[in-house]
């Protein structure tokens, strides 16, 4: 099975996207923050990363690039799941490394997309 982690500081958030990301066959592991995420990131890369903006400790656009600049750093796909919805946001999100971005709240289907136009699915 394809590994994915779910960053995120909303238990509610990271428990809907499990329940997809398991639905659509992937094994899932959880962050609360980007911190956790570039520790558990250190010891081992998911295939897929689930990355929330707005997190206390380091924020999603902080650990994308912690993530870039580890050893095989650039491999995992990456999409931000987020609130934020102006463009510079998602400008800004795509030039540090995130491969798509989705809005929240969205759904599997939504999901489900943004992982075949990555090639994930």
């Amino acid at each position: 099975m394809t590994s994915c982690l779910i960053v995120d500081d909303s238990k509610v958030v990271r428990t809907l996207e499990r329940r997809i990301m398991e639905g659509l066959g992937f094994t899932v592991a959880e962050a609360e923050d980007g911190q956790k995420a570039a520790e558990y990131c250190q010891a081992q890369k998911p295939a897929l990363i689930l990355l929330d903006w707005h997190m206390p400790v380091m924020d999603g656009l902080q650990f994308l690039t912690v993530l870039r600049a580890m050893p095989d750093g650039a491999l995992p796909k990456v999409i931000f799941c987020t609130t934020e919805s102006e463009i510079n946001h998602i400008m800004q999100a795509m030039s540090a490394g995130a491969d798509e971005y989705v809005m929240k709240p969205f759904d599997a289907e939504i999901i489900r997309g943004k992982l075949e136009q990555i090639g994930m699915l």
